[in-house]
């Protein structure tokens, strides 16, 4: 069985990139080798090796044409982690494991296409040691990808995400935001106007285990992770359909607050599965 870090995420950015690195997306500047995108006179590109002779016969005026391409550009995708107590949760899944193949099979996607991958882990502040500036090169790029996994998960909070969302300033990127997103309302809607001027993917750790997993009846030992202690609750079916009702309405606001500035949320619970992502990525 194939290794599903590995498996090859494809996307596309909701844009048309500027620049001059080459890359394998549709950019908004005309040159290279990429597809026909019109054809303009010579003088407005004197490039006798792009003459288009049915173009420059056809024209009454006598006028000399050529054929312009669409330039292949290079993106930067980026991968911003919530690294707060809350993430470190094991129920039926492991959020940093999940973390963990999500980021190496980004890597490993886009340096195959010559974009840069870079990383921010945050939690109060920025975790300067899961900090990766854009690169293409490989080994890099996986090499900090394999390090979210074991990364420490003990903040208090995520606000230093409107700190890694300044430091995106600049040029359109490709931006992947993983959490489990149990932040208040005030900071989401935050964080989420100041990545707007990127194509932000929100994505969701989700565990069963904190809702729809949740026994009928019992005793539940409930554990804040995040430094708010330990209580035990007696578990009956009233309160379980009101949490699960509550976790509902959680997602549906996340969702709310996604959709003026960000794709819809994609939900990670369970196992990686690069093909679920890329089709969520085709499709929204």
């Amino acid at each position: 069985m194939s290794d599903p870090r590995t498996a090859d995420i494809v996307y596309l950015p909701r844009w048309r990139p500027r620049g001059s690195r080459a890359g394998l997306h549709r950019g908004r500047d005309a040159g290279g080798a990429g597809p026909f995108r019109d054809q303009v006179p010579f003088l407005q590109l004197p490039d006798a090796r792009r003459i288009d002779l049915r173009a420059t016969l056809r024209d009454p005026f006598e006028g000399v044409h050529v054929r312009r391409f669409e330039a292949r550009t290079a993106v930067e995708t980026w991968v911003l982690i919530d690294l707060s107590a809350s993430m470190g949760f094991r129920g039926t899944a492991d959020r940093a494991r999940l973390t963990g193949d999500l980021c190496r099979a980004l890597a490993v996607s886009a340096t195959r296409i010559s974009d840069g991958f870079g990383l921010i882990g945050c939690d109060e502040t920025l975790r300067d040691d899961l900090t990766l500036p854009a690169t293409r090169h490989r080994g890099a790029a996986v090499a900090a990808a394999e390090r979210v996994a074991g990364a420490p998960r003990a903040g208090r909070g995520c606000a230093g995400m409107l700190e890694a969302a300044r430091r995106l300033a600049g040029r359109p990127k490709l931006v992947f935001l993983a959490s489990d997103f149990r932040w208040p309302e005030a900071l989401i809607a935050r964080v989420f106007a100041a990545l707007a001027p990127h194509d932000t993917v929100p994505i969701l750790l989700a565990d069963p285990a904190e809702a729809e997993a949740l026994p009928a009846f019992g005793l539940v030992e409930l554990d804040d992770l995040e430094g708010g202690g330990r209580r035990v609750v007696l578990l009956r079916p009233s309160l379980r359909r009101a949490w699960i009702a509550r976790e509902r309405d959680r997602i549906a606001a996340l969702e709310r607050a996604a959709a003026p500035f960000a794709r819809r949320v994609f939900q990670l619970a369970g196992r990686f599965d690069a093909q679920a992502l890329t089709r969520h990525l085709m499709t929204t």
